[in-house]
């Protein structure tokens, strides 16, 4: 079994103050933590705000022990005109320490208001590498939407044909959006796979529904084993999304967020 960062992504506190979800992370005992950037849903960290606001959630972070790896900074990249707002996240990112930023394709919460095939979306995505590059800043298209496959990603990923641009895959939204087996889509994209939202599904396929870790039917040891097999040194982000109807409290998000560890915990991950 391959040693793996844990990570929480900040997404698990959707609704919740930024710094009540550090202190739930921390308190369950977790190291890592994967801000937020996601325009219309969950902007727990965001270009717009003050440098002193985020100096103060820094400071929070690092008083807490956490670290940050990665940032979700989800931006339509189909979309030319988002392309700035992506690089405004991409330095948002580096302020914060990161060297992954989580985007999707299309907009992860928002309305698409473009679209575009596969040649366009990677040379938008090319204009971005000087950036990424000059902060060794790693890009990880999501599987999501109409892109809910590693497969599909992977066909994008090897046209930009960059170090820096690669695969997060997560584990329920490949069977919300994809409708895939995971194992056969992981195996496919290979070593692409350079991170993973590790996140349970539960209820219908289409149904929005996704658990503490081991809540749900993902066959999470099946999935990791098929990474292993890729050589893939992917960390493992927990997302816990609820409900449509979201968490009632943040106490409730703390002892999904504690729950998850401990499932990962039992598979033999050190946090």
């Amino acid at each position: 079994m391959e040693k793996r960062t844990i990570i929480v992504n900040s997404n698990c506190y959707h609704g919740f103050d930024i710094k009540r979800s550090i202190e739930g992370i921390a308190r369950a005992g977790f190291h890592h933590i994967e801000l937020t950037a996601t325009k219309g849903w969950t902007e727990h960290v965001f270009p717009s705000m003050s440098f002193s606001c985020l100096l103060d959630i820094r400071n929070y972070i690092r008083g807490y022990g956490l670290d940050v790896p990665s940032m979700s900074g989800h931006c339509n990249l189909m979309d030319a005109s988002r392309l700035k707002d992506f690089n405004e996240n991409i330095e948002l990112a580096h302020f914060f320490g990161a060297k992954t930023i989580v985007s999707s394709i299309g907009e992860a919460h928002l309305k698409d208001n473009a679209r575009g095939g596969d040649e366009m979306v990677a040379e938008n995505i090319r204009s971005l590498l000087p950036v990424l590059e000059s902060y060794k800043m790693m890009l990880v298209l999501e599987t999501h939407g109409d892109h809910g496959t590693a497969s599909k990603l992977k066909k994008i990923s090897d046209l930009v044909a960059s170090p820096f641009v690669k695969i997060c895959y997560d584990t329920a939204n490949a069977i919300f959006y994809g409708d895939v087996k995971g194992d056969e889509d992981i195996l496919y994209a290979g070593s692409d796979i350079a991170y993973v939202h590790i996140k349970d599904k539960a209820g219908g396929r289409k149904e929005w529904n996704f658990p503490a870790l081991g809540d749900g039917y993902v066959d999470f040891p099946r999935l990791l084993s098929a990474l292993d097999k890729t050589g893939s040194k992917a960390p493992l982000s927990i997302e816990i999304e609820f409900t449509q109807e979201g968490a009632s409290s943040a106490k409730e998000v703390d002892e999904a967020v504690l729950k998850s560890g401990l499932y990962l915990q039992k598979l033999g991950y050190e946090l």
